[in-house]
């Protein structure tokens, strides 16, 4: 804004302000006594144009941004460390709050895995995506005795590098576009993507399986069984059926207040079961579903799952140029296929049906070096794009000949 105001501008109108019957040549008194000023005004001039870049949530620095965002109620996320599950032998040693070493990183046992499929949750001490990227042997740090092996073996929930600042840029802007409160979408989608491990959430209000309110109104047939059968059961199961039946007769039974949550973990890929557990225990427990004791708001029951994985197999025939072939192209053409359907489950949240495009496909892989020509491409065997269901995300199956 002020990028005009230089030195010399300044110093140009502190003179012209002087009559000219005085000296202002360079090294007069008047010039001499003026250009120290001049100077000073630029850079006050300079930490202006700062101030007013740094006012704004669409040019500030991090350090600022943070700062406008706070007035929002909005905080960085910070980077989160992966879980994995780990066996160890024999499993009659317990081997909570361990630590383990492979390479660079170290590991400390949290305790029994959850998810009921055997091992331990085994969190990396080091945060972010480094933590994803190894399985296998581990050593432990001090000895235990009569450990025989220890193994890392299925990542759990990943683990995840500080927010970047233009993605907390955008939250601030969407503040103001959409408040989060009081179990609304924005609130539900702010509170399950701040999770560690989750990459995408998908909220579908007044979720209920399949049934709808005026599924519970009876019929005239269900009518008719009632007043035949009332009188055939007694005690607590006749009042039970009793209260439920006039409720459903006076169209007091609902589907309000239940919410659904479909997650992607943050690498974009389907939710393990012991990341899914996690979120459902924070936003709302299974044990005590809608009485408030998560971050879902009295009366509210959430269920928690994760989108599906639809495979997409390609097949294709492709024409290289002299030097290239499937024996040296593979693993970059699978990478296109795979970098297309990534760009796909990040969209993921945003659109009801996500479609794999056959007309995409044939863009990727013309853009391998070394491919010329694409021809007679099928997914999945078809040669036809694929609309996905609602709560499925696309990988790749495979790409051949």
């Amino acid at each position: 804004m002020y990028e005009n105001v230089t030195y010399e501008s300044i110093l140009e109108r502190m003179l012209g302000r002087i009559p000219g019957r005085f000296d202002k040549r360079e090294g007069s008194v008047i010039w001499d006594t003026h250009s120290p000023t001049a100077i000073e005004l630029q850079i006050l001039y300079l930490e202006l144009d700062t101030i007013l870049r740094e006012a704004y949530g669409d040019t500030a620095s991090r350090e600022f941004l943070i700062m406008r965002c706070r007035e929002r109620g909005i905080y960085p996320d910070e980077a989160g460390r992966a879980v994995l599950r780990g066996f160890f032998a024999p499993d009659t040693i317990d081997v909570t709050g361990r630590r383990f070493n492979m390479g660079d990183l170290n590991y400390i046992v949290t305790g029994k895995a959850a998810d009921g499929k055997g091992g331990y949750e085994v969190q990396c001490e080091t945060a972010g995506i480094i933590g994803n990227q190894f399985l296998g042997a581990v050593i432990p740090i001090e000895y235990i005795k009569g450990l025989q092996s220890a193994e890392l073996t299925e990542l759990l929930i990943p683990g995840e590098e500080e927010e970047e600042t233009e993605h907390l840029r955008q939250r601030y802007f969407d503040s103001f576009d959409e408040s989060a409160f009081g179990g609304n979408v924005r609130d539900y989608l702010d509170k399950a993507n701040a999770i560690p491990g989750v990459g995408r959430t998908k909220v579908t209000r007044v979720w209920n399986g399949g049934i709808s309110p005026a599924n519970m109104i009876p019929s005239e047939g269900v009518q008719t069984w009632y007043e035949g059968m009332k009188d055939t059961v007694g005690g607590e199961v006749k009042n039970w059926l009793a209260s439920v039946y006039e409720a459903a007769k006076e169209k007091k039974l609902t589907t309000g207040g239940t919410v659904l949550l479909t997650i992607i973990n943050s690498e974009f890929d389907a939710a393990s079961d012991a990341l899914v557990q996690t979120v459902q225990e924070i936003i709302d427990p299974e044990q005590n579903a809608g009485e408030g004791y998560g971050l879902a708001p009295i009366g509210h029951v959430v269920t928690v799952q994760s989108a599906k994985v639809l495979e997409i197999s390609v097949r294709t025939a492709l024409t290289f140029e002299d030097g290239y072939g499937w024996e040296n192209l593979q693993d970059t053409i699978e990478t296109a296929v795979s970098d297309y359907l990534l760009a796909l489950r990040r969209e993921w949240a945003e659109t009801s049906h996500v479609t794999v495009r056959l007309s995409q496909i044939d863009t990727r892989l013309l853009g391998v070096r070394g491919v010329v020509d694409v021809q007679d491409t099928l997914l999945n065997g078809m040669k036809s794009n694929i609309t996905l269901g609602e709560y499925e995300i696309p990988v790749l199956g495979g790409v051949g000949a």
